[in-house]
């Protein structure tokens, strides 16, 4: 790596060359960098706009958990069934369902190894258990932190071994070019440093790479209810921006979650069978609005036990008072009804007491089971929960909320974009050298397992460090052509910043934007959609866009690397919708983690309002993926879509001496 001082259009702005730059500072970024060192390429270094602001190392649940492959007990387990696992979810290439499967031991096992706890019997068995879309027990967790964890872990791996980290650094641009077949290329990205845009140059740096590793993490900061942490916004409108396709968008994952402290509300935290209330906006008019729906007490204990495990939206889980009708009641409540939800934990649900103890014999089979077996048939959620999950009760008191005396505020939230930037089997983006790692990077369809997110932001970094390793190994072009390549579009983006900088004011309107964008992608683009509201959310998107710089107002200089973080959202929520708009147009409707509004459809309780009315989908669209790109023309963006057939699981000669002898020839990794 080294440093030269260059001059675009009258701004004095530092360049850094190296071989690859990895955007991100997750399990995927810090994995992604170990594994290139390990690789042997060692031109390297993180760009991060803070080490300790992602989505892993500040998000988890009761019991957060990693899929792999199943490595205890007697139960018949391979890569190509855990493929086929995956492929069934829908939406899915087979081939990376393949990758993902077959490289899913390898990556547990890298962990263990550098010290994540996940447990192991007294014979080195690491047990399993059963997750949501999982037909076996290949779940595994190391607690409520097991995403922290590895973050930290791996963290401690790039430090020991020396690995440059640009913390601070907000990316604001991905520099591309067209190479001699005219093809699309990543040459280079435009970062701001937050800590110097005070400066004439306003904080810009530039970094010149052969390579980009992507890890910058979900959407997060399009939605107004998001179990997201706050850190977090995503960078995916720039990658958009520089001509990264997407794919299946439209699959993103919804669930319970708490709100004044960000997690999820999955597992023992459902299990234990809580009260839910909703109140006033000032805490009056106490209900136990649940009773309003359900009929029969026990039914109503069961679809909340059953949050535990069924923990996302799914509109297949709504009939016959299954377990996400509870989704859509809260919903109602809050987005509808304009209310406060609570869970109480310090209190059995009203009418499924008997003689002042919860009364168990109501409930189902499956609850009375597992309660039983975990030896909670007994007292109060609370004190079911300290019996089965103590360290659930203790995150919660460590963030300043304490569930033995008070209520736990909770939404439907956005969690987890299945869909993303699209990757081959690599994770190499269309745009070529820029690899979209962990959740930005497109690999699941329209179900995925619980956990399989995780084991995903190992997987596509190694493959992507494997690549690079193997093929992209040279040098960044010299400075003199690196600025010439992308003097123009440094300067758009610099003209952008100066712009807003003229229009400094003394009062900000920067929190109030994005605000309503937020508001505006969970009324339109979250679990409950409509094609009326998603069309008239891309004509405020369109608007927003094209008036960014006359509408937006900031009070210091400090505030403009939230000016980009907006736009970046507003470019975002502009191609997600457009994916959610063609797929209603094409005829799709309720599927994975989201109910489209169909007049012809049915509602699932008598007495909700029309917007609920849905008809599932009949699974005719999932053999097929979605590919958006984003275009822009004469000023304005507008999106192209591209629907292509999944390409199914492949079938491998493995015969031993074959392989053998083309990995010895070095031909697997191309």
């Amino acid at each position: 790596m080294h440093k030269q001082t260059v001059n675009i259009k009258g701004l004095d702005i530092d360049v850094y060359s190296m071989n690859t730059v990895i955007v991100g500072t997750g399990a995927a970024g810090f994995n992604a960098a170990d594994s290139l060192y390990n690789l042997g390429q060692r031109d390297i270094a993180i760009v991060t706009e803070g080490i300790n602001m992602g989505t892993s190392r500040n998000t988890g649940s009761d019991k957060q958990t990693y899929y792999k492959l199943t490595l205890a007990g007697d139960a018949p387990d391979s890569v190509m069934e855990m493929t086929k696992t995956y492929f069934a979810g829908g939406c899915m290439h087979g081939d990376i369902a393949l990758v993902e499967a077959a490289l899913s031991a390898r990556s547990f096992f890298k962990l263990v190894d550098i010290g994540v706890p996940f447990p192991h019997n007294k014979y080195g068995e690491y047990m399993g258990y059963k997750t949501d879309h999982d037909p076996r027990q290949r779940a595994t967790s190391a607690g409520p932190l097991t995403s922290k964890y590895m973050t930290e872990k791996l963290e401690a791996q790039v430090k020991q071994k020396g690995i440059k980290i640009f913390d601070g650094y907000l990316v604001v641009g991905i520099l591309t070019d067209k190479d001699k077949n005219g093809q699309t290329r990543a040459i280079g990205l435009l970062a701001i440093n937050i800590n110097e845009t005070d400066k004439p140059n306003m904080g810009f740096t530039l970094f010149n790479c052969t390579n980009i590793v992507y890890a910058t993490g979900g959407p997060a900061g399009m939605y107004l209810t998001s179990v997201y942490p706050e850190s977090q916004t995503g960078a995916s409108g720039i990658a958009f921006e520089a001509g990264a396709k997407g794919i299946n968008l439209t699959e993103s994952q919804y669930g319970i979650a708490s709100v004044k402290f960000r997690w999820n509300l999955s597992g023992t935290y459902q299990q234990v069978i809580p009260r839910y209330v909703s109140t006033n906006q000032d805490g009056s008019d106490e209900r136990e609005f649940l009773d309003e729906y359900f009929e029969d007490p026990g039914k109503m204990m069961d679809a909340i036990f059953l949050k535990g495990y069924q923990w996302p939206f799914d509109p297949r889980k709504i009939a016959n008072f299954g377990s996400s009708i509870i989704d859509i009641l809260v919903y109602n409540e809050t987005q509808v009804k304009g209310r406060r939800v609570f869970l109480d934990f310090m209190h059995n649900p009203s009418r499924g007491v008997k003689n002042g103890e919860l009364d168990f014999s109501l409930l189902g089979e499956e609850a009375y089971t597992y309660l039983k077996n975990s030896g909670a048939l007994f007292g109060t959620p609370i004190q079911r929960l300290a019996k089965m999950n103590q360290p659930a009760i203790d995150l919660y008191k460590n963030n300043g909320i304490d569930l033995t005396k008070e209520y736990l505020e909770i939404a439907v939230c956005a969690q987890h974009n299945n869909g993303g930037l699209l990757g081959n089997i690599w994770y190499e983006s269309n745009v070529r050298h820029l690899f979209p790692v962990g959740e930005v990077n497109g690999v699941f369809g329209i179900y995925r397992p619980g956990g399989s997110a995780l084991n995903s932001t190992q997987v596509g970094s190694l493959r992507a460090a494997q690549y690079i390793s193997a093929n992209y190994k040279d040098d960044p072009m010299s400075i003199d052509e690196f600025v010439s390549r992308v003097s123009e579009q440094v300067d758009r983006k610099a003209e952008l910043a100066l712009n807003i900088m003229k229009n400094m004011a003394e009062e900000s309107n920067i929190a109030c934007q994005r605000r309503t964008m937020r508001q505006r992608m969970t009324r339109a683009g979250a679990h409950i959609r409509s094609l009326e509201a998603v069309n008239q959310a891309i004509e405020e998107c369109r608007k927003d866009l094209k008036n960014f710089v006359s509408d937006t107002r900031i009070s210091r200089h400090h505030e403009l690397p939230d000016v980009f973080r907006n736009r970046d959202i507003l470019i975002t929520q502009f191609v997600y919708l457009n994916a959610i708009k063609e797929y209603i147009e094409k005829g799709g409707k309720s599927r994975g983690s989201y109910l489209v509004y169909d007049k012809e459809g049915q509602l699932p309780l008598e007495g909700l309002p029309e917007m609920f009315r849905f008809s599932l989908d009949n699974g005719q669209l999932s053999s097929l993926t979605c590919e958006i790109e984003l275009k822009e023309q004469d000023g304005e963006y507008h999106c192209v879509t591209e629907w292509k057939p999944v390409r199914p699981i492949p079938t491998e000669d493995n015969w031993f001496e074959n392989v053998w002898n083309e990995y010895m020839k070095g031909n697997i990794i191309k």
